[in-house]
């Protein structure tokens, strides 16, 4: 009934498991705690803190070993036998596990005491020594957990005088008073991330989000330098965390702060995203910031809090989204040159139009060609409306939207060269069935629309209720989290194969005589014409894309990232030069 232990449920120093209490039913808690294999003291301490729990009628902590009753009011009694202990992995589930317990059963009336003991013991694990540790982790989501506890634990702070500061190596917890007649407030940290010394992050309350202060309320920061990293190396997570991770507790009333990130590597090349971390969705997302600055050292974010959802955040530098001068030309030159070489193909189209579709196999591989630079130009278009409603923060549905009709034309152009292909293989190997214009085109439109349309509408319903369908910082398909741009490589990659194994059954066919009876020249000739189209541009698409699929797996090459914007900005130079301007007879009917 709440007797208190003389001596700690531990060990002895020799190994033996030796116990003095006071109280009989103690006695069935200590044989308890000597029939388990402790390898650490925390499990025990972790088997204290739920039996003290109220529901037990107990009490928290008592005496220490020297008799000190202070434990129950800041229990520092602990924190020796903590950090006296090596971080190993084992170590660091027992000692986020016990953060865990304390910030649920020990958060009521947090005085300065119990915060500076809880950020030590804290610190032990989060030195930045600690963090290849973290991998061995058995539970991947402790690093999570501890986030959640150290919010919830520093948001319940007592401030002494209207403000407090408590300070450690790697966490740093600050508070203070607000009201709407404060002329803006800010809390400034420089936290060590490393042996190489500090970093800075800031986070300010902006004036006109003081003025919707209705009375005084209470304004708690917490800086975590390694977190980030910690995150990434428990969780296996690809975005590269670059800076502090900064936590807010807030009146609901604020909504919107500033933060101000020092950047841990200061790379030229690769920009800053900034984002929040969703408490609910365990996830690192870019919807909850919009980026004010960023420059080669800092990166200056204006966030949305939510006491529920958005609490933490901090900047990541994503190795996907290359910034450089180059890559940036690229990309716009060859735009640029493609979108101009589709509408001078669809132009040429229009005026030969009548001269090249004089037959029904002309008429069926033109009317591909056509449906392929359309298809190609709206995905151009589309590409940089993308890129402007990322860079602008515009709404979150309309990137979504955006991503969708993006997915939807590159997998038209796909599936109308899947067409194409079909073409070839009607033409050799059904020579004695014909079709019809409208059935050729009903046809065709149900595979090089349809199917895209139906791919489209299944990705975005099965990964969007749950926000894995967009790339975290840009308007394309996910690939992290929910893989939804496989269902853009798989079809893309699927309907490549297939048309190399066409080009590869007209060069057999092509060959042997029994061809060059069956058909007529005129036709044979047009299916040769259609297989050369087919035989230069699938290499093209599936190299293009073949290097755009390099670019997330080998993310970090350069390389990769310019070869890929080099061959898809061209795209349509390509199907201008190998599907009309190399065309015996369209050149014919131009002249």
């Amino acid at each position: 009934n709440g007797a208190i232990c003389t001596q700690p449920c531990s060990p002895s120093f020799h190994g033996e498991k030796s116990f003095v209490c006071e109280d009989r039913k103690w006695q069935m808690f200590v044989d308890a705690c000597a029939s388990l294999d402790v390898q650490s003291l925390f499990q025990v301490r972790q088997l204290l803190s739920i039996y003290f729990a109220p529901e037990h009628g107990g009490k928290y902590f008592g005496a220490d070993d020297h008799g000190n009753s202070n434990c129950r009011a800041d229990f520092s009694c602990i924190i020796p036998e903590i950090l006296s202990s090596p971080a190993i992995p084992g170590n660091i589930a027992d000692i986020v596990e016990l953060l865990r317990k304390i910030s649920l059963l020990l958060s009521e009336n947090v005085s300065r005491g119990k915060m500076q003991s809880y950020s030590r013991i804290a610190n032990h694990i989060l030195n930045s020594s600690t963090i290849s540790n973290w991998a061995f982790v058995r539970d991947r989501n402790a690093s999570l957990i501890l986030l959640d506890s150290v919010n919830l634990f520093a948001g319940k702070l007592l401030l002494r005088n209207g403000s407090e500061s408590i300070q450690e190596h790697f966490i740093s917890t600050k508070g203070c008073n607000i009201h709407k007649n404060t002329s803006g407030r800010s809390f400034d940290f420089s936290v060590e991330f490393n042996s190489t010394g500090n970093i800075t992050g800031h986070v300010v309350i902006p004036q006109e989000e003081l003025l919707k202060l209705p009375k005084t309320f209470k304004a708690v920061s917490v800086a975590l330098p390694t977190l980030g990293a910690i995150i990434e190396t428990s969780r296996l997570d690809p975005g590269f965390v670059n800076g502090m991770v900064l936590s807010v507790s807030l009146p609901e009333e604020l909504q919107h702060i500033l933060l101000i990130f020092e950047k841990v590597n200061k790379l030229e090349n690769v920009k800053a995203v900034c984002v929040g971390w969703h408490s609910t969705e365990r996830r690192w997302d870019n919807r909850a910031c919009t980026m004010k600055s960023d420059n080669i050292s800092s990166a200056v974010c204006v966030c949305k809090h939510h006491r529920r959802t958005f609490k933490s955040f901090s900047i990541l530098m994503s190795p996907t989204m290359l910034r450089n001068a180059v890559l940036d030309y690229i990309t716009r030159v060859g735009l640029g040159l493609s979108i101009f070489s589709l509408v001078l193909c669809l132009t040429i189209e229009a005026v030969v139009w009548h001269h090249v579709t004089k037959t029904e196999i002309t008429y069926m591989r033109h009317f591909c060609l056509v449906n392929i630079a359309v298809s190609l130009l709206v995905a151009d278009v589309l590409f940089i409306l993308a890129a402007i409603v990322h860079q602008t923060a515009l709404n979150y549905q309309l990137c979504v939207a955006a991503t969708f009709f993006l997915h939807f034309f590159y997998l038209s152009l796909f599936f109308w060269m899947f067409t194409l292909g079909l073409l070839i293989l009607y033409g050799l190997l059904f020579v004695f069935f014909k079709i019809t214009r409208s059935v050729f085109i009903a046809a065709a439109f149900s595979v090089g629309y349809g199917c895209p349309l139906v791919i489209s509408i299944l990705t975005v319903a099965i990964t969007e209720p749950k926000k894995g369908y967009l790339r975290s910082g840009a308007c394309w398909l996910n690939w992290y989290e929910t893989k939804a741009l496989l269902a853009f490589v798989v079809p893309a990659l699927s309907i490549i194969v297939v048309n190399v194994v066409v080009v590869l059954v007209v060069v057999v066919k092509t060959g042997r005589s029994s061809v060059g009876e069956g058909c007529k020249s005129q036709d044979l000739s047009n299916m040769i014409r259609i297989s050369k189209n087919v035989a230069l541009l699938t290499p093209l698409l599936g190299l293009t894309w073949g290097f755009g699929l390099a670019t997330i797996i080998e993310s970090h090459s350069l390389a990769f990232h310019i070869t890929f914007a080099l061959l898809n900005a061209f795209q349509g130079f390509f199907i201008l030069l190998f599907g009309t301007l190399l065309d015996r007879k369209v050149l014919m009917s131009l002249q």
